[in-house]
């Protein structure tokens, strides 16, 4: 194969976008470090209440993790957990500690200083790494990878998930000896956590994804047929076009991405079009009418009245909305 060639298969392999990255751009998804714990003897902690995900990563000892209505879960050193935001829990060497509370301004000053929360009666034999995630954008967008989590992902050490364990090392390791440029390298390690727990969970739950917009990672039509939409938006879809885009029936496409999605492609379509123009709303100065041509729309005015349904505003107020004041 030529240089040339090389370059063009390259360059549509760069057109077809990765779909779950797309998503986390539009959503504008961001990660922070929380409180790096460390506890030994008896010790408990509740999660906060937030609207926020939480990861936590268990990189030395041992913990349980209780949630009412659920069997007390143990974590092992390597196992990964990553709750959905507004799942309340407690985190402690055993299911019946007691959980103590923190201190607000200690815990606050101990995330800028960036040393380590330290919990219970003894030495420290536990060390707990937390990363929160959340979206910076309002929640009338539809297509939020946040949003479509399971109450909780548990990926074990002991799978040998190799990606998640070294990023969670060199998490470990950035910590404990600052460099040159650690607050980079951090930012940069936690949006590679939520990724590399997705790839360790995801294959492993396919009857839990299917019907959410996570269900599409288990059917390669179906994800085909996300890439293109994602990657051409302003396309005239079709249910045949698309069909024969992905190389299977109008029927086989329809009854298949149904299934794993939740929406026929029309409606999937329609949300990722008013999705994307939101982002472009956010984060631009584009006219309407250029951001209605990009995601499809060929009048301004039908452009208009399909955002105001779906986000609850014209374009040119959600515009303002969104900007600083």
């Amino acid at each position: 194969m030529t240089q040339s060639m090389l370059f063009c298969v390259r360059s549509l392999t760069l057109r077809i976008m990765d779909v779950v990255s797309d998503v986390l751009r539009v959503a504008r998804v961001r990660g922070t470090l929380g409180a790096c714990v460390e506890a030994g003897g008896r010790w408990a902690v509740a999660g906060e209440d937030s609207s926020a995900a939480g990861l936590h990563a268990i990189t030395a000892g041992e913990a349980w993790l209780t949630r009412a209505g659920h069997s007390p879960l143990r974590l092992d050193a390597g196992d990964v957990v990553l709750l959905a935001a507004g799942v309340s829990y407690v985190l402690g060497d055993a299911p019946a500690s007691p959980v103590t509370a923190c201190d607000p301004v200690e815990l606050a000053r101990v995330r800028r200083t960036g040393e380590a929360v330290r919990l219970g009666t003894s030495a420290p034999d536990t060390r707990i790494i937390t990363i929160t995630y959340e979206s910076d954008c309002d929640r009338t967008l539809k297509t939020q990878l946040l949003f479509a989590l399971p109450e909780l992902m548990h990926v074990q050490g002991s799978t040998g998930a190799g990606g998640l364990d070294d990023t969670v090392r060199m998490l470990g390791r950035e910590l404990a000896h600052p460099q040159i440029a650690t607050t980079t390298v951090l930012a940069s390690l936690i949006d590679i956590a939520l990724i590399q727990v997705l790839r360790a969970w995801l294959p492993t739950r396919a009857g839990e994804r299917r019907g959410t917009w996570l269900g599409m990672m288990g059917d390669l039509v179906v994800h085909r047929a996300l890439q293109h939409l994602h990657a051409d938006p302003a396309r005239q879809w079709t249910t045949e076009s698309l069909a024969a885009a992905v190389a299977a029936s109008r029927s086989t496409l329809t009854r298949r991405f149904s299934a794993a999605v939740g929406l026929a492609p029309a409606a999937y379509l329609t949300r990722w079009r008013l999705d994307v123009a939101a982002s472009r709303l956010r984060t631009t100065d584009q006219p309407v009418e250029s951001i209605a041509a990009a995601v499809g729309y060929n009048s301004a005015p039908a452009f208009s009245r399909a955002f105001t349904r779906s986000h609850g505003a014209p374009p040119g107020r959600y515009r303002t909305m969104c900007r600083p004041s």
